[in-house]
């Protein structure tokens, strides 16, 4: 395999991975998309090991490009509301561990 073709192969995983994590975003099984996402990061590590494409390849590149950013914003756009609402969940739990440290804090002897 040359090295062009293990290059856009790899583009080609990322892309699959990337589509993989929209249609787990979409039916709102986030551990999934976090596990696909660990696969993700593996895959686009590896890709910076590789050499550069050359200028034939990289118009070959442009449509796996473009499918994996749009599916990156829309994989971004559905995580938002979910983010939204574990931020306040976690600013309720500080909230309420304040609170229970005022009442439940030791009474210093004077």
């Amino acid at each position: 395999m040359s090295n062009s073709s293990s290059i856009l192969h790899q583009y080609e995983l990322i892309a699959k991975l990337s589509q993989k994590m929209l249609a787990h975003a979409r039916a709102d099984h986030w551990q999934e998309v976090v596990t696909l996402g660990q696969e993700y990061h593996s895959a686009i590590q590896a890709l910076r090991d590789m050499a550069p494409l050359g200028n034939e390849d990289r118009l070959a590149r442009k449509p796996l490009l473009a499918q994996i950013l749009e599916d990156d914003a829309r994989i971004r756009n559905l995580a938002a509301p979910e983010l939204v609402r574990l931020g306040a969940l976690l600013g309720n739990i500080k909230r309420h561990q304040s609170v229970l440290q005022a009442y439940c804090a030791p009474l210093s002897s004077s």
